[in-house]
């Protein structure tokens, strides 16, 4: 084939023979269709040598840095908001927006503790002055520790900020109910606890994995997730039908390739039953938080056992280590660590979870614990 060029020359030629006058008019627009110099491309030489570098991966931020990063953000944005409402002209603040006490202090009573507010007494919902056991002190001086750091009174209307004293308040109000021969508080717990016993987070163990799953053939974990459930539930399972339950047969609540779940047997529900019906008022409470933190009755049962002043005659002598807070946590969360450790933790969400588990457990461990 003949270059572009080539084909413009040539019919302009025959053009002008034919028509002179359009050959005249025609030749001085013969040009080339393009005019720059043709070059050889020159091949760069491969200076790279090895392996390609490896995927950039971020930098580990440690919790205790996450923490005091969100800390200082929510102090910068208080501080704004304040210097935001004194800007306006006019503006007061709510009663409940200031702090209306000075000082936090422990009166003893005859009845056990109180806490007062320079001389106001802290009182539960139901209006009665909070009154803290004799064998107690610990818990009256955590109480009045809350109240100290809350900076206005609008923050005690949220539980969250007072744990110990939302606790005591709920304890005491149980035991004024029973002394006025209402049960309706204890019944109504009792049977909120064995609902979780029929759905108890020990009991739902993991179907057995299958070898040629490709979530199996992905996770390097040399235990199965139901091998480290039954692991985590057996020595809680075998304390609790020894020491607690004598006798009481406690089984999974899921068939090995069943997720429907299964009720423990009659007998073992009356047992279990009968021994909350006889908790004292500060136990029922500590063990209602615990269920509630955990979903499980039977975590719940071994920690309050464990650190309660009404069984000192199971708990061991400080031979050997305490069934505690780390424990009870971990056991009850132990699906989602198994999860977390395989596809990474989400921020803000699990670690979040993770520690208000331990703030819950520890409330309740405070609150039956004594000097007794």
């Amino acid at each position: 084939m003949r270059p572009a060029s080539i084909r413009v020359v040539s019919l302009a030629a025959s053009c002008s023979r034919k028509h002179p006058s359009i050959g005249r008019l025609a030749t001085p627009s013969i040009r080339t269709i393009s005019s720059s110099t043709p070059r050889c491309a020159t091949a760069l030489p491969i200076t790279a040598t090895g392996p390609p570098p490896s995927a950039p991966v971020p930098t580990s931020i440690q919790y205790g840095d996450r923490v005091e990063e969100r800390r200082r953000k929510a102090e910068l944005l208080k501080q704004g908001k304040e210097l935001r409402a004194a800007s306006q002209p006019g503006t007061k603040l709510k009663p409940l927006q200031k702090r209306f006490w000075k000082e936090v202090h422990v009166q003893e009573v005859p009845e056990g503790y109180q806490i007062l507010l320079d001389k106001r007494p802290v009182r539960t919902p139901s209006k009665s002055i909070l009154t803290v056991a004799r064998s107690k002190p610990h818990l009256a001086h955590a109480i009045a520790i809350e109240w100290d750091m809350l900076e206005s009174a609008q923050q005690a209307l949220k539980n969250h900020n007072i744990p110990m004293t939302s606790i005591a308040a709920r304890a005491q109000e149980i035991a004024e109910a029973e002394t006025g021969g209402d049960n309706k508080t204890r019944n109504e717990i009792i049977t909120s606890m064995m609902r979780y016993l029929d759905t108890d987070t020990l009991l739902c163990w993991a179907p057995e994995a299958n070898s040629t799953s490709p979530l199996d053939m992905q996770t390097e974990q040399k235990e199965s997730l139901r091998e480290m459930q039954i692991k985590t539930a057996t020595p809680i399972i075998s304390y609790l039908t020894t020491s607690v339950w004598p006798g009481v047969d406690i089984q999974p609540i899921l068939e090995e390739n069943s997720i429907m779940p299964t009720k423990q047997d009659e007998s073992t529900r009356i047992v279990i039953k009968g021994w909350l019906s006889g908790l004292p008022a500060y136990e029922l409470a500590a063990l209602e938080r615990a269920v509630l933190a955990t979903k499980s009755l039977l975590l719940g049962a071994r920690l309050l056992t464990e650190w309660s002043e009404e069984f000192r005659d199971m708990q061991r002598d400080g031979s050997g280590p305490r069934f505690g807070i780390e424990e009870a946590a971990e056991a009850s969360n132990l699906e989602v660590r198994w999860q977390t450790d395989m596809w990474g933790e989400v921020e803000d969400t699990h670690d979040v979870n993770n520690e208000d588990i331990r703030r819950q457990l520890g409330s309740a461990i405070l609150l039956v614990s004594g000097n007794r």
